[in-house]
């Protein structure tokens, strides 16, 4: 079992017991995180970013670690998240196994790892650890909340149970309730993974790791992360060379794309906990923000009261498409809010907030510049 720390992380601890939404509670638990920027006299230039499932609390290069973040081309001095300007603070989601509390971690009451021990866990816990660093950073008000695909449903969570906390909000790629299609990905993806013998009931070590159902887990979610477009204009149908192909299996490796799979799918395995990789998947599916507009989500949206939002969706994306973001729009809208709402027409689905900086990051850059501050 082993928990993946950047350099770098600071962490913070939270209330003991921590209470879990779905029942039980956390004792000693801490929440990973990193800073960039000053936070200024007023205390009101604190952006939030909350993470997508797997990302650390490593957004760019800071004095603590100088390698490039998840989200290097956004997050730093001149660029669209300015640090001269802006004191940004990443968490590693809690349930993740990159520094905060998470079923890789110790329990202490116990003296061994959490494994399926571990609270079920809601993304409306993970907004209420965000919400409780920030505090504990003693920031009143934050001035914009960033939320990215699972992070943006924890905006959203955060925004709706502690109004007040966030004056403006950046929800990107996001979702008030996952739709089935996301569910039944999500699904198989964790199937995968539990029927890996070595998974053991949760029981695996770093001898005997769930490594197939891992990569099979992961080539389920890189393809719908990206578009059919961009799979055609990236690889189209090129084969590998016979010198790539491995071995003599007749249904090897044949196609370009497959190998990128392959490769893909290989780098995460051992970087990410199964275990962590269960829980925070099956949070997303839980997440439903109808709980707060008795049964309607477009209620829930409407007592979200913020100065300003900004929603961006991609046209592409078949895992939170695009009518998802502009419901999130229109019902920030009616609570009041002034919203811009972009639907990016970039080709590369899901991630294009990853890596389609040149559409992504004009949007952010021109939403903050539009943001007061002391």
């Amino acid at each position: 079992m082993t928990e993946f720390i950047p350099p770098g992380t600071r962490w913070f601890e939270l209330p003991s017991p921590f209470a879990m939404k779905r029942g039980s509670a956390l004792h000693g638990a801490r929440l990973a995180y990193e800073t960039w920027g000053t936070l200024n006299p007023a205390r009101d230039n604190a952006i939030l970013i909350l993470t997508g499932l797997s990302p650390s609390a490593h957004v760019a290069a800071n004095a603590g670690n100088p390698e490039a973040g998840w989200w290097e081309a956004m997050c730093g001095s001149g660029k669209a998240i300015d640090t001269d300007r802006w004191f940004v603070i990443c968490a590693n989601s809690l349930g993740g196994c990159k520094g905060s509390t998470g079923p890789a971690s110790i329990d202490p009451a116990t003296g061994s790892v959490y494994r399926l021990t571990f609270p079920e866990l809601s993304v409306e816990d993970i907004a209420n650890a965000a919400f409780e660093l920030v505090r504990g950073l003693g920031i009143a008000t934050i001035a914009c909340t960033f939320g990215c695909s699972m992070g943006a449903m924890s905006a959203l969570a955060l925004a709706s149970m502690h109004p007040g906390a966030t004056r403006t909000m950046a929800n990107i790629s996001g979702a008030v309730q996952s739709l089935p299609f996301s569910i039944a990905i999500r699904s198989l993806q964790r199937e995968a993974i539990r029927l890996d013998p070595n998974w053991n009931e949760g029981r695996y070590s770093d001898l005997a790791y769930p490594e197939q159902g891992m990569r099979m887990a992961r080539k389920l979610g890189v393809i719908t992360y990206r578009s059919s477009l961009e799979w055609s204009g990236r690889f189209g149908r090129v084969r590998l060379d016979g010198e790539q192909r491995e071995g003599e299996d007749p249904f090897g490796l044949e196609f370009q794309v497959e190998s990128y799979l392959e490769g893909h799918a290989r780098r995460f395995v051992r970087q990410f906990d199964p275990n962590c990789y269960l829980y925070l998947s099956r949070s997303m599916d839980w997440f439903d923000l109808s709980e707060y507009g008795h049964g309607d989500a477009d209620a829930a949206l409407r007592t979200i009261h913020l100065h300003k939002a900004l929603v961006i969706g991609v046209e592409t994306d078949i895992l939170f498409p695009l009518q998802q973001q502009q419901q999130i729009a229109d019902g920030l809208h009616a609570g009041g809010a002034d919203v811009t709402f972009a639907p990016l027409p970039s080709p590369q689905g899901h991630d294009a907030f990853l890596v389609d900086i040149a559409r992504f990051g004009p949007a952010v850059r021109e939403f903050l510049e539009s943001l007061s501050c002391t």
